[in-house]
Parts: C-alpha cells; structure tokens; sequence
C-alpha cells in the first residue's frame, strides 16, 4: 500500500487526476472503474479540463461503474447515470457505447447483476479501480455484514447510508432502499485501485480500515490484501 497525504481537497483531486491519466495516456484502451459521490467530483472536474485542452484522449477507454439505485431511472437526477453524464461522460470524449454502469429499472436485479459480472470479466477486468469510502467503511455498495460479498450482488442499504444519502434527495422517504453494486471479488480483481478519502469525518474510518483489523464489518478493511493498493487523502 502506498499513501499519499495532501494539504486539501484541491490537492487530492490533482493528485487523483494525475494517476488516471497516466494510466488512460500509457493504456489507451483500458478499462477504468469509476466511483460516484462527492469525492471524486474535484478529479473529474480535472480530467475534463484535460481533455478540452487535448491533453488527455478518452476515445477508445471504457468505464465501468462501482453501483446504481434499484428503482431510479438513468434520467433520475440522483441515479448515478445522471452523476456519471453530468461530471464525466459529457465533458469528455468517451464514447456511450464504452460507458457502463448497472441498469437501475431492470425488471430482474439478481439477474442484472450477473449480465454487469460477466460484462466486466468479459472487458477483461478493470485497469484502474477508483474507489471512495463511506462513514461506515462500505465500498461501492457492499454494507457491513458477516462476510465480503463476492460478486455483483443486490444490496439493502443500511439506514446510515440511507441518511447520509438523503442529503441529494428532496426527503429521507426518497432514498432507495436497495442498489446494486460490483462485489469484493471483482474490486479486489482490478490491476490496481485508488482509494480516495477527504474531510474530517472520514478520518477514523479511513485509519480503520487500512490500519485495522481485516473484517467485513469494516469492509474496506480488505483492501489491505489488495497488491496495488493506492490511497489519496487531505490532512
């Protein structure tokens, strides 16, 4: 594990946006995990300014995202198709048919997420894994529980995240009560991953989960285990 400390959140993201796109400029064709939040919004910001100035060419990358909302429509202004297209897909040159995130109105989930694993594997896995960490340790989607889940997987949110989630939306009642999200499997597969932590409230579950114990009540924790195991944080 490598980590890098920096001096705010403007840092992070330039540090963030650097590692992306050394790696879309050395493998211009790879595959990029890409995570949804307020985290990685500086980066993305960064890397689409690259690209307008024609520093940075998304032609030929593809992109596969951490998780969606069961129930909201890619046009729901928080579904994450909607974050994707308004932070990235838009300001960039990547092609639609190279952008992929699970489908949130699909009439079969369990069924759907064995379309988006065989999807992945089917790319041939993921390059870049950019990840952010909830207050509770979760990752994507994968919620504290007894053990790692390990494939793309329908998850009940837990009411934490549910909370801290509803600040996007109009009410608390709004708040999908399930997601889909990749699996630790398909994380821990990726060639490598960069874990993005900001802002005082992320401080001790950050320091749990690359300093603790490994244990899927923490599950970021297992990323530890990861052999290319990045993490940008502000002080």
């Amino acid at each position: 594990m490598k980590l890098i400390k920096t001096k705010n959140y403007e840092e992070m993201s330039q540090k963030a946006a650097n590692v992306v796109s050394s790696v879309v400029t050395l493998k211009p064709d790879c595959v990029l995990g890409l995570a949804t939040g307020d985290t990685p919004v500086g980066m993305y910001r960064i890397l689409a300014e690259r690209n307008k100035k024609g520093d940075l060419d998304f032609k030929n990358i593809k992109t596969v995202n951490l998780d969606e909302y069961v129930g909201l429509s890619a046009e729901h202004p928080q579904s994450y198709q909607y974050f994707m297209n308004q932070n990235l897909y838009s300001k960039v040159n990547l092609s639609s048919n190279n952008t992929h995130i699970p489908d949130g109105l699909a009439k079969d989930p369990e069924q759907e997420c064995k379309r988006y694993e065989e999807l992945i594997y089917s790319l041939g896995g993921i390059e870049l894994l950019v990840l952010g960490i909830g207050n509770n340790g979760h990752i994507a989607f994968n919620e504290p529980d007894d053990s790692f889940p390990k494939e793309t997987h329908v998850v009940k949110l837990t009411e934490d995240t549910r909370r801290v989630n509803g600040r996007f939306f109009d009410s608390l009642d709004e708040v999908p009560y399930y997601a889909i999200s990749m699996g630790m499997k398909s994380i821990m597969s990726a060639r490598a991953i960069m874990l993005l932590a900001s802002g005082e409230v992320k401080k001790k579950i950050l320091y749990e989960s690359i300093y603790g114990p490994i244990t899927p009540m923490v599950p970021a924790s297992v990323l530890q285990l990861h052999p290319n195991l990045l993490v940008i944080t502000d002080q």
